[in-house]
């Protein structure tokens, strides 16, 4: 069986690691390397790193119009695309039935940032759809699903998880695909998840439960912030105590617990912008705050 695969970060490396271990891996597409951190350091995407591994020839274009010739001369059985990040072309959805991994439950969350989507609505259950790709946006039929909960995790460890699971349910799908009946979405149940931007990740302290899903959700990228300082790690107290917005209410050995207008947080480490991460009483201390003052 010869496959050709698209995708480009960690998600899709666990994905592509699964399927070199059992089938023939003709190319991967991934996306072209690109300048990471201050130093804007040119770095590959993982898949690419992977895949030179095996040395499975990569090919990072800008964009697929004009690679339809050079996928047909591949002659894949199937392509496979996890997390690629470039639209395919009928050119190319034509030439062998493609199959993407999807990280929710179709038609639930179509588009951009499932697994935060997933976090923010504080959903109990997420998965994996394996979904015949067409035209559209994530619109294609569907081949298979699987579950998993969603509870407290951070983005990562959701990512992590819901890559594990959909490296498992590839395999399955590839070596039944003619035994499926593909299942047509209903798109009166259909909900978008948008691109996720940096100011996203501004908070207030009107809802704790909100800050605190958005924390999860946000842990890897952009995370969460005031206009003084980064939240990096935070846990929820309560969610219905009536408080004042920023009020500092307790100060624990290394910890403070901060009110909101509907229920209370504990901070335990912050970034104040363009400094190095702190425990949040150095900060307190460093400022001459306590208990009754706004930490906003």
């Amino acid at each position: 069986m010869k496959i050709l695969f698209m995708g480009t970060p960690d998600y899709a490396e666990i994905i592509l690691k699964s399927l070199i271990e059992k089938y023939e891996i003709v190319g991967v597409y991934t996306q072209p390397d690109k300048p990471v951190g201050r130093k804007k350091v040119l770095t590959p995407p993982p898949v690419k790193i992977l895949a030179q591994e095996y040395n499975i020839k990569v090919f990072q274009p800008n964009n697929l119009k004009e690679e339809s010739k050079n996928i047909k001369n591949l002659n894949p059985d199937f392509i496979v695309v996890a997390a690629f990040g470039m639209i395919l072309p009928k050119s190319v959805l034509d030439i062998a039935p493609c199959i993407n991994l999807h990280a929710s439950l179709l038609p639930k969350y179509r588009g951009a940032s499932p697994i935060q989507s997933a976090i923010l609505n504080n959903d109990e259950f997420t998965g994996i759809t394996a979904m015949k790709m067409d035209v559209g946006l994530d619109t294609g039929d569907i081949l298979g699903y699987e579950y998993c909960k969603v509870g407290n995790k951070t983005a990562p460890q959701l990512f992590d998880e819901l890559a594990n699971i959909a490296a498992r349910l590839t395999p399955y799908i590839i070596d039944n695909y003619d035994k499926i009946s593909p299942l047509k979405q209903i798109d009166a149940l259909t909900s978008y998840s948008p691109k996720i931007k940096k100011e996203d990740g501004l908070i207030d302290f009107n809802n704790a439960h909100t800050i605190y899903r958005k924390y999860l959700a946000f842990y890897y990228w952009p995370g969460i912030f005031t206009k003084k300082f980064k939240i990096k790690n935070m846990n929820l107290v309560d969610t219905i105590s009536t408080n004042k917005s920023g009020e500092i209410l307790d100060i624990k050995k290394d910890s403070i617990i901060v009110g909101c207008k509907k229920g209370s947080v504990e901070i335990i480490e912050i970034q104040p912008h363009s400094k190095k991460s702190m425990n949040i009483i150095a900060y307190l201390n460093g400022r001459g705050l306590k208990v009754g003052d706004n930490l906003l």
